[in-house]
């Protein structure tokens, strides 16, 4: 056996059980959003993260991985690849194209994973089935080429994005602000004269253990895009993850306690995420100073945005663009300020660099924020002419669990329920 094989043969295994590890944060994000959303509609929220793993696996092979990962055409889309056919012979040589569609598959069921939140409590489940379509057939792989092609126009004008700030947070952010923004808010989350009533969380720990599935699973998104297992880079990237994540959380305890006198617990559990979040794009590329400012700034602002958000009138049930939107374009900038010498393409602007790379990263997130924010609406009104987006007043009223699905997510100790009631619940 050649050298090359067994090194292959381990960068094979490193992969796939990263994109396993990536795969499990689907468990972390249903935990989380559940405990996020009121008992009534823990199930639907359940449902739709199948959705996401069902749906957006199937349609990433047929259509998804060819236009993203296929061989280049024009700079814009790939052209091969459609069920895993055709010249692949562009993509990572030490590890087989099953192998790395696997981890690109994980990709883009988080992508869509981002989106659940925001429209969670009042999106009609057949119109969530359409809209993943759309998002892991063509509105993540499109503009993912553009970024993750070495022939995709962002990636030729120098944009670097390691592990996805931009390509996928940012993405699923914005398409999560728009997605909020078409469905509007939930009944009675705000009231006359500029009033905000909060909806609390149903299972606080019950979200606490999402956030940490999730935690866990990042160390596979941010390290696994190294697709090799001797790469001598993995433990930096996983340092960086670490103490980004741990900055954006110890900073929105600090920064809650300040402003609310008291630590506010989803704040804090966001806060987390939002340092994860931020990291993605330069786990590989900056210091670990650098990681600790980043995550300590998504986390304030990912606050601060949230405050924002509810003052206007946007209900984002979970955070999503808070989290995601925001900390995914302070992790994309990020790289073009601090991004290490011999690193990357170009070194950023603070060691020596030039404004090259943070022009370049500032286009690119531009670019794919309005990408994402404006296929997405477009996606829902396409979708809104041929049935309903948003359920009915009596189906969220009833919740969507019973509405929806037929069983509620808690039987409060009932021995037996009708099932006419459950069919016809607003009978």
């Amino acid at each position: 056996m050649q050298l090359t094989d067994v090194s292959n043969g381990l960068d094979t295994i490193w992969v796939v059980l990263t994109a396993a590890m990536i795969l499990l944060m689907e468990g972390g994000f249903a935990l989380l959003e559940a405990g996020f959303v009121r008992q009534k509609n823990a199930v639907s929220i359940i449902m739709k993260v199948f959705v996401d793993i069902a749906f957006g696996a199937l349609v990433f092979y047929l259509i998804g991985f060819g236009l993203m990962h296929g061989r280049d055409l024009g700079s814009v889309i790939g052209s091969s690849g459609f069920l895993l056919k055709g010249d692949l012979s562009h993509l990572p040589t030490n590890i087989t194209s099953d192998t790395f569609w696997l981890f690109q598959c994980a990709f883009v069921i988080a992508v869509i994973s981002i989106v659940s939140g925001a429209a969670a409590e009042r999106i009609h489940f057949r119109a969530y089935i359409l809209y993943t379509i759309v998002m892991t057939g063509l509105i993540y792989p499109i503009s993912g080429h553009w970024i993750w092609s070495a022939d995709g126009w962002l990636a030729k004008l120098g944009m670097i994005d390691f592990a996805g700030s931009a390509a996928i947070h940012a993405l699923g952010g914005f398409a999560a602000l728009a997605a909020a923004l078409f469905l509007g808010p939930r009944l009675g989350r705000f009231g006359p004269e500029g009033k905000i009533n909060i909806v609390p969380p149903s299972n606080l720990p019950l979200a606490s253990v999402g956030a940490f599935v999730l935690w866990f699973g990042w160390f596979g998104f941010n390290s696994g895009s190294t697709l090799s297992a001797t790469n001598t880079g993995i433990g930096h990237i996983a340092v960086t993850t670490m103490l980004a994540s741990a900055a954006g959380c110890a900073a929105c305890i600090l920064f809650t306690m300040l402003r609310y006198q008291k630590a506010d617990p989803p704040m804090v559990i966001n806060g987390a995420l939002a340092g994860l979040v931020g990291i993605t794009a330069g786990c590989a590329f900056v210091s670990d100073a650098a990681a600790i400012g980043i995550g300590a700034v998504s986390g304030i602002a990912m606050v601060l945005v949230s405050e924002w958000l509810e003052k206007r009138r946007v209900d984002d049930p979970v955070g999503a663009f808070a989290v995601h939107g925001v900390s995914g374009s302070i992790g994309t900038l990020a790289v073009g300020l601090f991004a290490l010498p011999g690193t990357a393409s170009h070194a950023g602007l603070f060691h020596g660099g030039g404004w090259h790379l943070l022009g370049a990263q500032a286009l690119g997130l531009a670019v794919v924020a309005v990408w994402g924010f404006g296929l997405t609406w477009v996606a829902l009104k396409l979708i809104q002419a041929w049935r309903p987006v948003r359920v009915t007043a009596d189906e969220e009223k009833i919740g969507l669990d019973v509405a929806l699905h037929g069983v509620p997510a808690y039987s409060k100790d009932k021995d037996f329920i009708d099932v006419d009631e459950l069919r016809n619940p607003t009978s």
